[in-house]
């Protein structure tokens, strides 16, 4: 992931540091990283490949191997929210 990336908390009960990129420097986030569990090690990923907003694919880091394991393609779904 290229810089800057910054780091955000999300909305809710428990504190989830989600970093974020702009990856092709166009001024818009388009990557988001976030550690789901708490562990201290990233293990959800999302991209938005279009720069419409929304995110094209997620991946998942199931063991945490740093390789994910269950990738979603053209979900179409929203970043996560950010405080």
């Amino acid at each position: 992931m290229s810089e800057p990336h910054e780091v955000v908390e999300t909305r809710g009960d428990d504190r989830v540091d989600l970093i974020t990129s702009d990856a092709n420097n166009d001024g818009k986030v388009d990557v988001w990283v976030s550690d789901t569990d708490g562990d201290g090690k990233p293990d959800l990923f999302q991209f938005d490949t279009d720069g419409d907003g929304k995110v094209d694919i997620t991946m998942v880091d199931l063991d945490e191997d740093g390789t994910p394991d269950t990738i979603v393609d053209g979900d179409g779904g929203l970043p996560p929210a950010a405080s």
